[in-house]
């Protein structure tokens, strides 16, 4: 798949597709959290010992904690701008690679970069504490954007300049290596950086698939037509065997049997390769 040279304002984009259902989902889950955390702070307290990433518990089998951190938020602000993020950009990456697609970009970047962060986590010097969000999402997102949309300019609305995807890419991963390094490296902000790392993984992968896809329609393709033209070759060395028997027998283009009953002349035979 090429890159598209197109211009995008952010404006407010359609609110649909997989880009609605994930932001719905994380929203009632963060509104249940913040009930909780109100009325109930030892659920509140044990839903985030299960749910947020912790490489200690990650080491005791806790593995689905390699998903349910995209959805664990406390800070209303981390939660904004992470949901902010996939939804303006998200929905012009659906719209290019399909809703199935952008699910597995989704889950497959939050759970890569878990992972990735984990086994940072193992050197015991870096990325150590918890890690919550769909940041490392909203990053691989951004990523595959860019990489879809290479030249394309986005308006900022509603500040009137055209900005280069590239610089905002380079921008926001500026920002996020500052946070990393006034953290001391926290596993929160590793994580969240792996997100472009992921979004690129993903992109790779998408392209070779498409590309692979492509060559096996050639090959069958080739193969199909190779098959036709046996067909037809063998038709035309029956009929010369049928006429030395004084009998005529008829075949149509693609070298299908043509009864003599059969009148149609739209060309199309009993079957086809």
């Amino acid at each position: 798949m090429s890159p598209r040279n197109t211009s995008y304002e952010m404006g407010l984009p359609p609110f649909r597709g997989a880009v609605r259902q994930i932001i719905l989902a994380s929203t009632i889950i963060y509104v249940v959290l913040l009930l909780l955390i109100s009325f109930r702070p030892d659920v509140a307290k044990l839903v985030f010992t299960l749910g947020v990433l912790q490489p200690e518990a990650i080491h005791h089998g806790w593995l689905w904690q390699f998903v349910t951190y995209a959805f664990m938020y406390q800070d209303p602000l981390d939660f904004l701008l992470s949901l902010v993020g996939i939804y303006f950009i998200g929905g012009a990456v659906e719209d290019q690679i399909g809703s199935r697609r952008f699910y597995g970009l989704f889950f497959g970047s939050v759970i890569v970069s878990a992972v990735g962060g984990f086994l940072l986590s193992l050197t015991g010097a870096i990325a150590q504490g918890g890690a919550v969000g769909s940041g490392a999402a909203a990053d691989a997102i951004l990523m595959v954007f860019y990489l879809l949309n290479r030249n394309a300019p986005i308006m900022l609305f509603p500040i009137p300049i055209q900005i280069p995807v590239k610089w905002i890419v380079v921008g926001i991963a500026a920002i996020e290596t500052a946070y990393l390094l006034l953290s001391h490296f926290a596993l929160q902000f590793c994580v969240v950086l792996l997100g472009l790392g992921a979004g690129y993984l993903w992109y790779a992968v998408f392209r070779r698939r498409g590309a692979a896809i492509g060559v096996s329609e050639r090959i069958s393709g080739m193969r199909n037509a190779y098959y036709r033209w046996k067909r037809r070759r063998a038709a035309k060395k029956f009929q010369v065997y049928m006429r030395k028997h004084d009998r005529t027998v008829y075949f149509d283009e693609y070298g299908n049997y043509k009864p003599p009953d059969d009148k149609r002349d739209d060309g199309r035979g009993g079957w086809v390769n």
